[in-house]
C-alpha cells in the first residue's frame, strides 16, 4: 500500500512542477533568489473581508458604530447578555474558534462580523438592525441559532 501511496505523491508532485503554475493546496515549482528552480507546496485560504478572521485580525479598522472593545450586551442588548458572558467583547467574539462544538458561538461569532459589514460595506444583505433582531431571534434554540449562524456565515463569505 505504501508504495502505491508514493507512486501516487510523485505523480502529483511531477505533474505540478511541470505545469509551473501555483494553484491553492498543489504542489509547484518555486524560484530560489539564486535562479534555481525547487519543488515547493502552497497553502492559501481565501479569506474574504468580511469574515470574522478578517475583522478579529485587525487589518482594517472597526466602524465607529461598533468599537472592538464594545461589549456583546451593550451591543445586542439583555438578551445577548443571558446567554454569553457579561464582558464579552466583540473582538473575542469575532476571534472565537469553538463555534464547530457549540451552535450559540458561531451565531455570535457570525453575528459580530455581520454587525460590523452592516455598518463597514456598502451593499450588505443586512442592515444592522436586522442582523440585531435575528440574532435575538436565533437564541431560542441550537437549531436556530445553527440556522442564523449559517446565514450570517454565507452573506459574510459572499460580500465584497
Amino acid at each position: 500500500m505504501k508504495p502505491l501511496i508514493l507512486l501516487v505523491g510523485l505523480v502529483v508532485f511531477l505533474a505540478a512542477a511541470a505545469a509551473g503554475q501555483p494553484r491553492p493546496g498543489f504542489l509547484y515549482t518555486r524560484t530560489t533568489s539564486g535562479g534555481q528552480t525547487r519543488p515547493g507546496f502552497l497553502y492559501s485560504r481565501t479569506r474574504g473581508k468580511c469574515t470574522p478572521q478578517y475583522w478579529s485580525s485587525r487589518k482594517e479598522s472597526w466602524p465607529k458604530m461598533v468599537p472592538e472593545k464594545s461589549t456583546l450586551s451593550n451591543v445586542f442588548g439583555s438578551r445577548a447578555f443571558e446567554r454569553y458572558r457579561e464582558d464579552l467583547t466583540l473582538m473575542e467574539a469575532a476571534s472565537r474558534n469553538n463555534e464547530a462544538e457549540n451552535a450559540f458561538a458561531g451565531l455570535v461569532k457570525q453575528s459580530t462580523a455581520a454587525l460590523i459589514n452592516s455598518y463597514a460595506r456598502k451593499g450588505y444583505p443586512y442592515a444592522a438592525w436586522e442582523v440585531k433582531t435575528l440574532l435575538i431571534r436565533a437564541m431560542v434554540s441550537e437549531e436556530a441559532a445553527a440556522f442564523q449562524a449559517h446565514q450570517f456565515l454565507l452573506a459574510n463569505q459572499n460580500c465584497t
